[in-house]
Order: structure tokens, then sequence, then C-alpha cells
């Protein structure tokens, strides 16, 4: 069966420190997404907590894949009748947390993405607090017959996170994020979301945090480069199609996967 086109929606809002505040305005966001008809909400990264700087009570606040944010989200996801995509502050096994998205349904977990790329630049050491993801098989889930793959915000600067994404066939690449505001990191964060999408030939749908933290500008981009949904540096909410029949014509003209000779591979 071929798939038809689905809207989706970026949910640009600013989590905290109150885990039940934050549940309660996901679920504000993902009613007020569905009502306007989307078929997947994106979130941004670090839903269910945030704070900054970073301290010990990450970990007191991560949670198991089974606990109450993700139970949340397949509530959710069940009353609306969605998927939703949303970052979490998991825990790990070795006194830090994980920085995990996942894709969530009415079923459950359809698929867990674990940060690879630390953000261990700009005057931050992510990795004092969150333990990397293993590298290894692309994070992908459907939602009516269109691919979508995870990623999340760092991953944006190495561009092989996403051409491993585009290995494993998928339409679109989406970015839960926390793009810290700074020098140039607006441009940084535009252009790099673009051009995950000109070189990959794919939709990417990014939700970020609004300022003052976050750069804010969610936005959904489509195979050729081209914005097509944006929130500016406030909180809100952007819907946009998804067209898997672009993408196959967009690949029929700029034919760039199929003639590049060079693989992705782990690097250790």
């Amino acid at each position: 069966m071929t798939a038809s086109a689905a809207l989706v929606a970026v949910s640009q809002f600013a989590p905290g420190a109150d885990p039940a505040a934050n549940r309660a305005r996901v679920a504000s966001l993902v009613a007020d997404s569905a009502r306007r008809g989307a078929r997947l909400i994106v979130l941004p990264e670090y839903s269910n907590y945030f704070v900054s700087p970073f301290d010990d009570s990450l970990a007191v606040n991560a949670e198991t894949l089974d606990g109450a944010f993700a139970s949340a989200l397949q509530t959710l996801a069940a009353a609306h009748g969605v998927t939703v995509v949303a970052g979490l502050i998991e825990s790990a096994d070795d006194g830090r947390v994980h920085n995990t998205v996942v894709a969530v349904s009415d079923a459950g977990v359809l698929s867990v993405y674990r940060k690879q790329h630390l953000y261990d630049a700009f005057g931050q050491k992510e990795s004092d607090w969150i333990a990397p993801g293993e590298l290894g098989g692309a994070a992908v889930f459907e939602v009516g017959g269109i691919r979508f793959g995870l990623m999340t915000c760092y991953d944006l600067r190495f561009p092989e996170v996403a051409r491993t994404l585009a290995d494993a066939g998928v339409d679109a690449i989406v970015v839960p994020a926390e793009w810290v505001r700074g020098p140039l990191k607006e441009h940084h964060w535009n252009t790099l979301l673009t051009a995950r999408a000109i070189e990959n030939t794919v939709y990417v749908i990014a939700a970020d945090h609004p300022g003052p933290i976050g750069v804010g500008f969610s936005q959904v981009i489509d195979p050729q480069g081209v914005v097509v949904a944006g929130v500016s540096a406030g909180e809100g909410i952007a819907l946009a199609s998804i067209d898997p029949d672009l993408v196959t014509r967009t690949r029929e003209t700029n034919p760039a996967l199929a003639l590049r000779r060079y693989r992705v591979v782990p690097n250790n």
C-alpha cells in the first residue's frame, strides 16, 4: 500500500524542573495539535525534566521507559489517536543518565534513541551528566506507512547520524532539541537542519525549546530544503504535511543518495 501524506506538528515549549507541570503542558500541546489534525506530534529534548545548568537533580528525576512520562505519552496517544515523539531524561547504570528520545503510540514505545554525540562544546560538558547511547542500528518507526527516524540536538553537527537514517529508508528525520542560544547559534541551527534535509533528500522535523535558553525556531523542512512550517522565538505549534511522494520525486531529480561512493561506519 502506498503511503499517503500525513500532518505533523512541532510543539515548542520550555520544560522546567517540575515533572508534573511538564506532563500537563505536554498534554495541552498534544491535545491542541491533535485537534488541528496532526497524526505525529514532536516535542523537544528534555521534555520531562530540564534545569540549566545541569545538577544532581537530573539523576533524581530520571525515569525508565515505563515510567510516569512515557506512560503519560501512551495515554495521550491513545486518547487522541496520534503518535508522540519527545525527549526525556532516562535512568542509566553509571551514575549519569541517558538523553533519550522516544516515539510512543497507543501500543506503547515504538522506537528509542539515546543521544550519541554529547554536547561537550561551546563551554558546556554534557558528558559529565549524560551517558552516550550505543552506536549501531537506526531508531525508526512508521506512521501511516511513512517511515521516520530519530536523532537529537547536537547530533545535527555530525551528518553521519542523519545518513544512517537515510540508509534505513526514512522519509523524514525527527529532531527534538534544546539548541542553546549563543553567538551565531540560530544561524547554525537553521543551516544544519536545512543541510540534513537537502543532503539526504528527506523531511526534517525539529522541535526546540524557546528562549531565553533555547533559540526556538522549531520547523519542518522539505526534501529540497524549503521551510514549510515553523514557530518563531516563543512557545507555539506549527503543522505541515509530510508527503512521501515528494521524497520520491526529489530523489528522481536529485539522486544524491544513489550516486554517493562512501558508506557510514561507527568510529568506535
